[in-house]
């Protein structure tokens, strides 16, 4: 196996409130410290991008978990968590594969982030892969294609779905409701019970449900990575 010389973009959203309840959010750990430990083992490096730059806030901060502890307790991840990239600083040539994260503040952020969704599109037709967990898909919501068709359009799709949200009681507080948003965008929607891990794999696009499908999104990405042809 060559060693990769390319990289991985994590993105994370910079929205810290849930609407108008004053509730904390932001990108959920577990959902970038599974994937970034299966990534990161391969020899992977990882940036790390968000909505608008800077430190961006951070939600499910158990470092009960070992994964977590590992990833949050890193130096290097912390240096780059303190200065994450803004959108316009990216540069798709130099990515391998690009992973969205969850957590809700990513519903508020993420589907009219018109710079992010160029990168994302960009990435998948040079041949790179694209990924997202558990609400991290609403940054799918809005990625066109250079033909003009959305991404998600005719492909097997996973993402919080709206059972899952209603069991959060924040059907009323999300400003859609990402599982019929992905539908509209003409995704074929697959999904298992609540709080179940579940991954769908279409292509070169990755898809998770929810926090327990984070570390198999990650599996499935490196997969792909070091299929024939793709190994960097």
């Amino acid at each position: 196996m060559n060693t990769p010389t390319k990289k991985i973009l994590f993105v994370l959203t910079s929205h810290n409130t849930k609407g108008s309840t004053g509730q904390p959010t932001g990108w959920y750990l577990s959902e970038a410290a599974h994937p970034w430990e299966i990534l990161h083992s391969a020899g992977y490096d990882v940036d790390f991008v968000s909505t608008q730059g800077g430190k961006p806030p951070v939600d499910g901060l158990n470092l009960n978990d070992a994964s977590n502890k590992a990833f949050w307790e890193n130096p290097a991840i912390q240096a780059k968590l303190e200065k994450t990239y803004k959108p316009d600083e990216i540069k798709p040539s130099e990515y391998a594969a690009i992973h969205y994260v969850g957590g809700h503040g990513t519903m508020w952020d993420f589907a009219d982030n018109t710079t992010l969704a160029d990168v994302a599109a960009k990435i998948y037709e040079q041949g790179g892969i694209v990924s997202a967990v558990c609400h991290g898909p609403a940054g799918l919501v809005n990625v066109k294609l250079s033909n003009g068709t959305y991404l998600v359009e005719g492909k097997r799709v996973g993402a919080f779905t709206n059972e899952e949200e209603i069991a959060a009681k924040l059907e009323n507080v999300v400003p859609f409701m990402l599982e019929t948003a992905l539908v509209e965008r003409g995704a074929k929607f697959h999904k298992s019970g609540l709080w179940q891990a579940h991954v769908e794999v279409d292509e070169r696009l990755v898809t998770g449900q929810n926090p327990a499908s984070a570390k198999k999104v990650g599996e499935e990405v490196l997969k792909l990575l070091l299929e024939k042809g793709r190994q960097y």
